[in-house]
């Protein structure tokens, strides 16, 4: 296989994405927080962050043809990220490190188009992590009134957001994600009173103390999620939205 991919995580800067395409016009951009069923590359511990795990599984298997890995760390990312992208280089990789923590001027009501949008949830999230790379205007979206809200990241098993009914809207990092500041703390801070909105986080990561912290702050549903979805979190989430 030839080296054609460029791999990264989390929100790399725009400048470098922009670099990097100027420099690797044909490669293919691969998002490594993505869980591709690729084999366990045994480098993280049983109890990690499964978002950290899909990294380092997808970047050994994809190893022979990856050109560069954009990674971002520091506040727009996590520890983990920075972690990561230093045990990688270690082995072989070429990481470029990415800080993305400017705060640009952000309405939180606003310039949010997809996360406000009357798309399925699992397909906002989608659009949202590929609109990192591929930029695109989506204004032109029918925005729908909120019966429910999603805050955080997106899941490791994008299949429990089939439990949200379209009208709802996104919170937390993704909607950072989707207004260009992935480390702005006040917009991932922000929520809409009295909508009844789950706060998700993946476990063992550090956003699960953000979660259960407006969870409790906005009487809303805090759940935690490993890779894969128990039933019991399935039957939480249904029961939730039902009930209010």
């Amino acid at each position: 296989m030839t080296k054609d991919i460029i791999a990264f995580w989390g929100y790399p800067h725009p400048d470098l994405i922009k670099k990097t395409k100027i420099e690797y016009p044909n490669a293919i951009w691969i998002d490594l927080d993505i869980c591709f069923n690729y084999p366990s590359s045994k480098y993280t511990p049983d109890a990690y962050c499964g978002i950290i795990k899909n990294i380092f599984d997808n970047a050994f298997y994809l190893k022979n043809r990856i050109i560069k890995i954009l990674a971002a760390v520091g506040k727009d990312k996590c520890d983990s990220g920075f972690f990561a992208a230093n045990l990688l280089k270690q082995e072989g990789f070429e990481v470029e490190l990415s800080f993305f923590e400017d705060n640009l001027a952000i309405n939180c009501l606003s310039d949010v188009p997809i996360c406000k949008s009357s798309l399925p949830l699992k397909e906002k999230l989608s659009l949202i992590t590929a609109n990192i790379v591929e930029q695109k205007d989506y204004s032109y979206l029918e925005q729908t009134k909120a019966r429910f809200g999603f805050w955080g990241v997106p899941p490791n098993d994008l299949n429990i957001c089939d439990l949200f009914p379209a009208q709802t809207h996104v919170f937390g990092w993704c909607r950072c994600v989707e207004a260009k500041n992935p480390a702005n703390f006040e917009l991932e801070m922000y929520v809409e009173q009295n909508l009844p909105t789950v706060f998700f986080a993946q476990t063992f990561c550090s956003k699960t103390v953000l979660a259960k912290y407006l969870a409790d702050k906005y009487n809303g549903l805090y759940i935690d999620v490993d890779c894969t979805p128990t039933n019991s979190a399935y039957a939480k989430i249904e029961a939730f939205l039902r009930l209010r």
